[in-house]
């Protein structure tokens, strides 16, 4: 094929922003170290996420490794020619397909290691710069996590790319989608295990921190007198940094690949009537993600402002500038790889300009969800005051208040995702709507696609700003270890509140992603199951008429799946959660034995056995993570082999339903538990006469108890659905032979 000069950024830019990513871990690196004791905390923080690091890690790449072979020796022995959608089948694609996954499985283990480890080298440098100025603290934090960003979206992209080109991308580029999926299937499967032994290590250390140091001891948040203190603060690292990293690494990679699938439909079109260079629209998601990283580079250069500016309002301004260009970029992609000579769309409008809307509903959900998160979990709107309000009268009505604010935001966020898959459905209709003979719903389905994608446009700065969360975090900690002055704790309390709000924005953006992905990763599902049927309807093998043009509820079979699609996620969460409890139980009765034990704790005359809290956290993270990830991935595959293809396909649609709304509900509920307590804590909640209700308070402590129910379903068990979501249809792509029926 004659490649576009454009396909060239797709390499251009995922160099450029490694390189980017280098000036940032530099200009990080030299920065100021502070104090012997802030460098002395930092270095224990460090010892412990890279202990837990290259634990959980050998037992995800274990599993991985048992999982690269399962693969590849089921796509041998099942995808034989009469189940193939391409013509490459049997040893050939079963070692391709094993090799993808290992691949895929690989860059997104490496995309956790760099998530966590320059938020570790980050966090001390925050602490110190926060000593002297705010504004440079808070670019030290999100240059910190701009790092991880790039490096993410920039090993997503060149991976993607590089397997795609090897597996024949460039001379056969309508098979080639179908060859990688199993690069999708390995990052989702790390991803899983990460997010969730991560999530487990962060959430119970938190807990024990919490409800032994807080509430039983009465010592501050992040006290060294907490044998679990260290412990939480590596936590923030595993949790919030390594698995969000694989987290959103699997999303850019599997909706990536998901979106080139169903570019191939749109490829037989523009090949059979002649427009020019027809495998643009294969290669569309990677270029238009080439160009959001680009537009993420520049916007860097916005982070900036004055020091008695809003923290959030600086950050923001960065989120604006990479949203705008990205509109841009995006105009520009689509005039060039969408064009339709001969064909215009509905009322004589070119076609790129309507997949052009499509993209740029992707671009307005997120702003959305920005807002939505916003709204539902930043102190200064009535969701998080009401649960404050509620506290006044103890723990039990905080979660209930805390309960009924998750459950609400199920509206909103289901009727917005509605909204974006109507208008880019729609949209991408009336651009090939001119099309002859054109199978209904391709346009529609590939509207879609480029919504998701120009959403995707903004993950590295939307990643940057979730890590800055963590680093804040641990900054905020290091300065209290430390004892640093009080303009030093007051400027990192401040931005451990800005990151608070990241850290729930990046949660409303990637459930966003997720549902729209979730929408097209189903239709690729069925784009690949029809492609082997109609080859077997061709070979003689099946009867015509039989594709899959539909799932129907009312097949028993089908129902069924759907069923257990809807169990899984609870299910799944349960144990998720169950799992962060049964860890801090655990921590809980080791700290208290060290407070009993070791009475000089409290006046500081005995140093607490925080390496002891540490390894039990960790032996507990690595136990419980194995369970909940081996139900996720078994049953689909369960489900697939005995019930059959659209059953898996009525799974699909269920499951995603259901983990976009528990997610929803987890993500909000917990982050806004979490802010409740921040604002009583910073002053606000008064009682009926005006006198402050703040900390060491009643209501404080009702707060204390709801931030450590919502601890779980915020960072647990609602990040791994993210992941489940999309390991569900990413199985079942890769998979589909085998449930043919």
């Amino acid at each position: 094929m004659d490649s576009q000069p454009i396909l060239w950024v797709i390499p251009f830019a995922g160099i450029a922003a490694i390189a980017f990513a280098m000036y940032l871990a530099w200009d990080v690196l030299r920065a100021d170290t502070g104090t012997d004791a802030m460098r002395d905390i930092a270095g224990t923080i460090f010892e412990g996420a890279v202990a837990f690091i290259r634990r959980q890690y050998q037992t995800i790449g274990i599993l991985a490794i048992g999982g690269t072979v399962v693969i590849g020796l089921v796509i041998t022995l099942v995808e034989g020619q009469d189940v193939a959608e391409t013509d490459i089948y049997g040893l050939d694609l079963g070692i391709r397909t094993g090799l993808a996954f290992l691949v895929g499985a690989a860059c997104s283990m490496a995309a956790g290691i760099i998530g966590m480890y320059i938020s570790v080298k980050a966090n001390v440098r925050t602490a110190a710069a926060a000593q002297h100025s705010l504004v440079r603290a808070v670019q030290v934090a999100m240059r910190g996590g701009a790092v991880s960003g790039f490096l993410v979206v920039a090993l997503s992209l060149l991976g993607v790319y590089g397997i795609f080109a090897a597996f024949g991308g460039f001379t056969n580029p309508e098979d080639a989608p179908f060859l990688i999926v199993g690069f999708g299937f390995g990052a989702s499967f790390v991803a899983l295990f990460a997010q969730l032994g991560g999530g487990i290590y962060t959430k119970a250390a938190d807990v024990g921190a919490d409800l032994v140091g807080k509430v039983e001891a009465g010592i501050p948040e992040d006290d060294p007198r907490n044998a679990a203190v260290v412990a939480d603060l590596v936590g923030d690292n595993v949790g919030d940094c390594a698995g969000r990293g694989a987290d959103l690494f699997e999303s850019t990679a599997a909706e990536n690949i998901g979106a080139m699938i169903l570019g191939v439909a749109v490829w037989r079109i523009a090949t059979e009537l002649g427009w020019p260079n027809p495998e643009a629209w294969i290669f569309f998601p990677l270029v238009v993600r080439a160009f959001g990283l680009l537009a993420t580079i520049v916007a860097m250069f916005f982070v900036r402002g004055r020091e008695d500016e809003n923290p959030m309002n600086i950050l923001n301004r960065g989120y604006w500038v990479t949203t705008l260009l990205s509109v841009f970029a995006l105009a520009f992609v689509t005039w060039q790889m969408m064009q339709t000579v001969g064909i215009t769309g509905s009322n004589g409008i070119p076609a790129w300009i309507w997949f052009f809307g499509a993209g740029v509903v992707g671009l307005a959900t997120s702003v959305a969800f920005v807002f939505i998160t916003q709204y539902y979990t930043a102190g200064s709107f009535r969701p998080v005051r009401e649960i404050a309000e509620a506290s006044k009268t103890g723990p039990a009505t905080n979660i209930i208040s805390g309960t009924a604010v998750g459950f609400e935001t199920t509206a909103v966020t289901a009727i917005t995702i509605a909204i974006a898959l109507f208008a880019s459905y729609f949209l991408g209709e009336q651009a090939l709507s001119a099309v002859p003979d054109i199978e209904a719903g391709i346009g529609g389905i590939f509207g879609t696609a480029v919504a998701t994608m120009g959403m995707l446009m903004t993950t590295a700065y939307i990643l940057a700003m979730d890590t800055f969360g963590p680093i804040t975090d641990n900054a905020g900690g290091i300065a209290q270890f430390s004892k640093a002055d009080a303009k030093a704790r007051e400027i990192t309390d401040r931005l451990d509140a800005v990151g608070n709000t990241t850290k729930a924005l990046t949660k409303g953006y990637a459930i966003a992603s997720a549902s729209l992905a979730a929408f097209l990763l189903f239709s690729a599902y069925i784009d690949k199951v029809n492609l082997i049927l109609e080859r077997q309807i061709e070979s003689g093998l099946r009867e015509a008429g039989t594709l899959l043009e539909s799932v129907d509820l009312a097949n028993v079979n089908v129902f069924i799946a759907a069923l257990l699609g809807a169990m899984l996620v609870y299910f799944f969460s349960s144990l998720a959660i169950r799992a962060v409890g049964t860890a801090a139980q655990a921590i809980i009765v080791e700290v208290r034995r060290q407070f009993r034990e070791m009475p000089g704790i409290m006046d500081y005359t005995q140093r607490p056995d925080y390496a002891r809290v540490v390894d039990i956290t960790t032996r507990a993270a690595l136990k419980e993570m194995i369970l909940p990830g081996t139900v996720a991935v078994a049953t689909p595959i369960m489900v697939g082999l005995l019930l059959g293809h659209e059953a898996v396909a009525g799974m699909l649609m269920v499951g995603t339903i259901s983990g976009v709304m528990l997610a929803t509900v987890l993500n909000n509920g917990g982050g806004a538990w979490d802010n409740a307590k921040k604002y009583i804590e910073s002053g606000e909640l008064k009682d009926d006469d005006g006198n402050v209700l703040g900390k060491g308070s009643d209501a404080h402590a009702a707060a204390v108890v709801g931030d450590t129910v919502g601890d779980p379903f915020k960072d647990t068990a609602g990040p791994s659905l993210h992941v489940l979501v999309k390991l569900l249809a990413t199985i079942s792509l890769v998979l589909a032979p085998l449930f043919i029926r």
